[in-house]
């Protein structure tokens, strides 16, 4: 018998506990931690709580109560503190400790909170948990002076949650840009345009400077104070200013971690048994040619399964992390793909039509599409997928998308395709 042990229960650690069950002895034990009181639930599906569009329960990520306890799956609700990968024990924060014979790393990522006064005031939260969502939701009212600090992807899917509840919104963003790590100047600006058009005020190259409860000269329990020297009235505000890996507890327990825990192509990490997945993990993408964390959900599913075939003593290899964000930002489509930004030495071509929002670039390495941008359409997406992430030698159409970036699906037939019989590139 062997205690597999899997700290995380979000998405990752769910499907890694029930991949696990599949493929290991019935009598083997699985443990799966999780540090809030609540059932495994996804942290995805909080914007359509606060839309209205589900219940707390519509968050969970198996419905059935039994479901657990049929599969005979222990769920613990406890915090993990320090991992001793020689003794193979983990420390708890309730004091006790935990045994196992492997292990998966599956901590998930925290919100970043921004070294700004008056950060950790009351009526300031994140959107990250079902207490943040809770709170929210008291003070997002109709009518409600809303501040929002970040309009990266996270931050623009909780603004479509704010703008539902019809808040006075306004964001502040300190890049040049909206989601500025996943759009160029041009798509970023025009969402801006867009969001913008749909009333919220926007702020971007702006900094929150400070944050004073019940102001004496304001009718309103926060006052924000932006970098311009414009000084605003709120009554909730929200701090959307990224994540980091949840990896501080690794300390000193021999498990190597850079931006998150370095892993290999089987998700193990440098101790033999000991695995990673999901936003804590770095997973190796051929596209950039090094290890990166993809703090996106169907990474985390994927490289969730990987760990939990070898965890059980199958085989199973990661293909590489998927560069792929797809964003609704209050109905305007936009799509981000691998190298969106273009690399040395390597060509690009735009397409926008500004007053129709909708714009296209396409980025290359020699005859190799890398990375695009869209907005605005839908159509191109499976096909921008196919030839980023399946490395895609396009010869004479390279020079041909430069003339006219619309022609992908062409590109697509001409060069994937034949490409793919005659065993040069995989297309996924």
């Amino acid at each position: 018998m062997k205690h597999h042990v899997i700290i995380g229960n979000g998405p990752a650690g769910v499907v890694a506990a029930e991949t696990l069950r599949k493929h290991v002895p019935a009598d083997d034990a699985i443990v799966l931690f999780g540090d809030e009181d609540t059932p495994p639930y996804s942290r995805m599906a909080i914007p359509y709580l606060l839309h209205g569009d589900i219940t707390e329960r519509g968050t969970w990520l198996r419905k059935d109560a039994q479901h657990w306890k049929q599969l005979n799956i222990t769920l613990s609700h406890d915090r993990v503190k320090a991992l001793d990968s020689a003794a193979r024990t983990l420390t708890l924060e309730s004091g006790s400790t935990q045994a196992f014979d492997t292990l998966l790393i599956a901590t998930g990522s925290s919100p970043v909170l921004p070294r700004i006064p008056g950060i950790h005031a009351q009526r300031v939260h994140t959107c990250w948990t079902l207490d943040d969502a809770r709170a929210i939701a008291q003070f997002a009212v109709p009518g409600a002076r809303v501040i929002q600090l970040g309009a990266g992807f996270i931050g623009c899917i909780i603004m479509e949650s704010l703008v539902r509840r019809r808040v006075q919104l306004t964001v502040v963003e300190m890049g040049d840009r909206m989601v500025p790590r996943m759009m160029g100047e041009t798509a970023g600006g025009m969402i801006r345009d867009w969001v913008q058009g749909k009333g919220v005020t926007v702020h971007t190259g702006a900094r929150i400077e400070s944050i004073e409860s019940n102001p004496a000269d304001l009718a309103a329990p926060l006052a924000v104070r932006l970098s311009s020297g414009e000084r605003l009235a709120a009554d909730l505000v929200i701090s959307a200013a990224g994540v980091k890996p949840n990896i501080a507890f690794l300390e000193n327990s021999g498990v190597r971690c850079l931006q998150g825990v370095l892993t290999d192509e089987r998700m193990q990490t440098n101790v033999p048994g000991i695995f990673a997945a999901g936003d804590c993990a770095e997973a190796f993408d051929p596209l950039y040619g090094k290890p990166i964390v993809s703090a996106i959900q169907p990474n985390a599913v994927d490289q969730a399964y990987v760990a939990a075939m070898n965890m059980a003593g199958k085989h199973a290899r990661l293909r590489g992390v998927t560069q792929i964000n797809v964003l609704d930002t209050l109905g305007l489509i936009s799509a981000s793909f691998g190298q969106w930004q273009g690399v040395p030495g390597g060509q690009g071509v735009e397409r926008t039509d500004r007053a129709g929002f909708r714009h296209l670039s396409l980025q290359f390495d020699g005859d190799v599409m890398v990375g695009s941008n869209s907005i605005g359409a839908t159509e191109h997406i499976g096909v921008l997928r196919g030839l980023v992430e399946g490395r895609v030698r396009l010869g004479a159409w390279k020079d041909r998308l430069l003339d006219d970036p619309t022609r992908l699906m062409e590109a697509y037939l001409a060069s994937a395709q034949s490409q793919d019989r005659r065993g040069d590139a995989v297309v996924h």
